[in-house]
């Protein structure tokens, strides 16, 4: 029997997988589709990505649902496949391994409003569309619930409740955080500092405190934070940092990092004590694979 993902951090570093729009895209999603319905509609197009990070060396697999609740398939007209979707982007994730060990984390991210007074979601809707989505991952056999690229508080406190409702046997909360224009601080863009998160996701009992994607964040820019995580609160870290710093090219934002370029960083990560690492934006299976080798090794040491 599989240990549990909190059970492996204890034994070694993990590594997460990579993008997944960026590779939606490259396999025939149009701009601004509904790629969690392809969970659905095109199953071996998913799968076959997550192949191609599980044979990179990921040891977690991120689901296809990161857009999958209530409000953010209601702009897609998939609003009444919530459930299917959701449990289907478990299973695709679970048939990746092909019955190799592996932790599949079902995503959760933001629910694209915001919160009132600042907007017109409540506090009772947004909780009604978070508790849905986590029931329907933890309920088709997600590890772990991952709530994904959140820059405020309140809605990550919320996402932390419905997943701890639902019943999922490990939380992890991960923030975007933006570089200062003197490069020399992160924060989120609702001004939220890594010390900020790592108190509040620890209170809130969520089980691992993570970073992903964000300007300006590479594999440098998380061995720094993930460094103050440590300093602020008990809790393992994962990091997900983007394919280096993007630059404009017809006015589109563009990661250039080559894989070979991006591991190079990866040391600095491990000796930050880091228990996951994954990428975010720009990055492919290829970059996984120069993560894993830096991660193996390490853990062979």
């Amino acid at each position: 029997m599989q240990s549990s993902l909190l059970e492996s951090l204890q034994t070694r570093r993990l590594v997460c997988d990579g993008a997944m729009g960026t590779q939606l895209m490259l396999a025939g999603l149009e701009q601004g589709g509904c790629g969690e319905a392809w969970n659905l509609t095109h199953p071996e197009r998913v799968l076959a990505i997550q192949n191609r990070y599980v044979d990179a060396g990921a040891d977690c697999i991120i689901t296809n649902t990161f857009g999958g609740s209530r409000i953010m398939l209601r702009r897609h007209g998939h609003e009444a496949e919530l459930a299917e979707i959701n449990a289907a982007g478990v299973r695709i994730a679970r048939e990746a391994f092909a019955g190799r060990p592996g932790f599949v984390l079902g995503d959760i991210g933001p629910l694209g409003a915001l919160l009132e007074p600042y907007g017109d979601l409540s506090e009772a809707d947004a909780a009604s569309a978070l508790g849905e989505q986590a029931e329907a991952l933890v309920k088709t056999g997600a590890d772990a619930i991952i709530i994904e690229t959140q820059t405020g508080l309140e809605e990550l406190g919320l996402a932390i409740d419905a997943a701890k409702a639902a019943g999922a046997p490990c939380i992890i909360a991960s923030l975007a955080y933006d570089l200062s224009m003197d490069g020399t601080f992160y924060k989120t863009m609702m001004g939220i500092s890594p010390e900020q998160a790592a108190a509040f996701v620890e209170e809130r009992g969520a089980h691992v405190v993570a970073l992903n994607c964000g300007t300006g964040m590479d594999m440098v820019g998380a061995a720094m934070v993930g460094r103050i995580y440590r300093e602020h609160c008990s809790l393992p870290v994962m990091v997900q940092p983007n394919a280096g710093l993007p630059v404009l090219e017809n006015l589109k934002a563009v990661y250039k990092q080559l894989p070979a370029d991006m591991a190079k960083s990866v040391p600095e990560v491990l000796d930050a004590g880091i228990a996951i690492i994954g990428s975010c934006c720009g990055s492919t299976p290829d970059h996984t694979r120069a993560i894993r080798a830096v991660v193996e090794s390490f853990n062979k040491a």
